[in-house]
């Protein structure tokens, strides 16, 4: 790994505020349901611990499903704008210091089609670069599928750096898991981070140090660590999204290998949870009969509350939308915990230079 402009910052510290009079103000882009934005925001408990706000105040966010915007403006005092970024009036944007963006990933994924540029999906990238362009703000954060960082060599995610770097930002790029920063789910995601060149002197892009895992003072959490609690809670009404309409009915087949069609370990990090799922959402390591068995009829697959938990969404982040898009949203999302550990390594590095 290249760390010419690297520097790794220790995020352990979880529970302190970081804020000032003057936040940094932010543009968020392809928000989604707002994963990310939680993250940035900070301020939010999960699991029992808090994680605490970082100096940073969203002034705009879109996506283009109507359905996420929906569930974002239901969570957040801010708003979504419901739109085409592609139809966004750049000059009409509010000043920002920083602007961030997860720009679709279907089409670098290898759970996708891997089409890459050959897609308008996988140039709307060039939509992020076309606000900051404009915005020119001091950092921008892209977020993307780990299948980036091998879609034609490396050729692919090192056009999409040299052509944001042509707006005069140092550019760098790291791979990280969700599941080394305490989320209960493995999940492989790039953070490509830029500075103005600028900016500050002596620029080192910054990244957080891993918390959780192989050698490190927490272990890895567990699904069953994570949503054990939720099982005997379905239609008791303590958790919203957690009813016997708020998971997916799709059936099981016993012995066939498809997607979706096996439980997740109880005693692992759950697999990567899919936006497009069809429905084939994972099962859940327990049983409707409370026995170990192979017999399909008596598995369930996991509750909008599950995953939302897998993917350290706050019980009270709440999911206004059928359950097909409530699924979509939360596999789209990045993990909030995972976002924070970003951004409060980027708020920590800032404070450090100021």
């Amino acid at each position: 790994m290249n760390k010419k402009n690297k520097i790794f910052i220790d995020t352990s510290d979880l529970s302190t505020d970081l804020l000032s009079e003057t936040p940094l103000k932010v543009i968020s882009l392809f928000s989604g349901a707002g994963g990310k934005d939680l993250g940035v925001l900070g301020g939010f408990s999960i699991f029992g611990q808090y994680y605490g706000k970082n100096n940073f105040e969203i002034v705009y966010a879109n996506d283009i499903e109507g359905h996420a915007c929906k569930t974002y403006n239901h969570n957040f005092k801010h708003k979504s704008h419901h739109g085409d970024i592609r139809d966004v009036n750049v000059k009409e944007l509010p000043k920002a210091e920083i602007v961030i963006g997860g720009f679709p990933c279907q089409d670098f994924s290898v759970a996708g089609n891997r089409k890459g540029f050959d897609s308008d999906r996988g140039l709307l990238y060039l939509q992020m670069k076309r606000v900051i362009d404009e915005v020119k703000p001091y950092i921008f954060v892209a977020e993307n599928v780990e299948g980036l960082t091998n879609l034609n060599g490396d050729e692919t995610l090192e056009k999409i750096k040299d052509d944001l770097r042509s707006g005069g930002y140092i550019v760098e790029h790291n791979l990280l898991n969700a599941s080394d920063f305490g989320v209960p789910q493995s999940r492989k995601r790039v953070f490509i981070i830029g500075f103005r060149k600028d900016f500050i002197d002596n620029i080192n892009i910054p990244y957080p140090i891993q918390t959780h895992g192989d050698g490190r003072m927490r272990p890895w959490m567990t699904s069953k660590e994570a949503i054990d609690e939720l099982w005997d809670e379905l239609d008791k009404g303590r958790f919203a999204n957690h009813t016997s309409k708020d998971y997916s009915k799709a059936k099981f087949y016993e012995g066939k290998k498809m997607q979706g069609n096996v439980r997740i370990d109880a005693n692992r990090p759950s697999p990567t949870i899919r936006s497009e799922h069809h429905g084939n959402i994972e099962g859940h390591y327990r049983t409707l009969n409370g026995e170990e068995t192979s017999d399909v009829t008596q598995w369930r697959r996991l509750s909008i509350r599950e995953v939302a938990r897998l993917q350290t969404f706050p019980d009270d982040f709440f999911f206004p939308v059928s359950a097909s898009s409530a699924y979509k949203e939360i596999g789209n999302a990045v993990p909030p915990v995972l976002a924070w550990h970003i951004f409060r390594a980027l708020n920590l590095y800032l404070k450090s230079n100021s």
